[in-house]
């Protein structure tokens, strides 16, 4: 498995839109990709839902695992991108 670590870029955090997108993206990636803030439990990255719970805003880091390099770029990009722009 591959991970990077990222800070959320969006203005006000990992809410539904932004989890949505990213959420989307690993659905048709077709791989498991998992996220997670420091210190807590890794979340399936396909489940909006529970994107939503980690409670990630603005400058929150999140670590991104997965074993599809493609993926973790593209999932890395979302996560560090201001999707409410």
């Amino acid at each position: 498995m591959s991970s990077k670590t990222v800070a959320v870029g969006s203005s006000i955090g990992l809410h539904a839109r932004p989890a949505g997108v990213i959420a989307e993206a690993v659905a048709d990636s077709g791989v498991a990709v998992t996220l997670a803030v420091a210190d807590g439990e890794p979340v399936d990255a396909g489940s909006a839902l529970l994107i939503m719970t980690l409670g990630a805003t603005q400058g929150t880091e999140v670590i991104i695992e997965t074993a599809d390099e493609a993926t973790l770029e593209k999932i890395a990009g979302l996560v560090a991108a201001d999707l409410d722009a």
